[in-house]
């Protein structure tokens, strides 16, 4: 039986709610400069997941998961900035600014435990 990869999946999902936030952004709101930024690094993350799986050395993944970790807070300030800016309202965004903060945890725990194990 395959073990599910929970950040895997959450960062998936998370990537498809992003790309819709963005659409809604440049075709409702005619913002273009915040849905860029918000869908760049909204949906690396999860590219950034699957990058780590196949790390060289735990040391490789423990800087690649570090890395999803500060796109992931770079996420979390875009929406914070969408939300505090009024182009979207709390709303709108706030299950996705709770998934960031789970998603913002999650790895942190992630690269946690692995740097206590290497």
């Amino acid at each position: 039986m395959e073990r599910k990869n929970v950040i895997e999946e959450k960062s998936f999902q998370f990537a498809l709610e992003i790309i819709g936030l963005a659409k809604t952004l440049e075709k409702e709101k005619k913002e273009f400069v915040l849905s860029k930024q918000i869908l760049r690094s909204g949906t690396a993350i999860g590219a950034l997941v699957r990058e780590a799986e196949h790390a060289e050395s735990k040391k490789d993944f423990i800087h690649k998961m570090s890395i999803v970790l500060k796109e992931a807070n770079e996420t979390r300030y875009w929406l914070d900035l969408l939300i505090g800016s009024k182009f979207v309202i709390k709303q709108e965004c706030g299950e996705l600014r709770d998934e960031i903060v789970q998603i913002i945890k999650l790895l942190a725990a992630i690269v946690k435990s692995s740097k206590l194990n290497s």
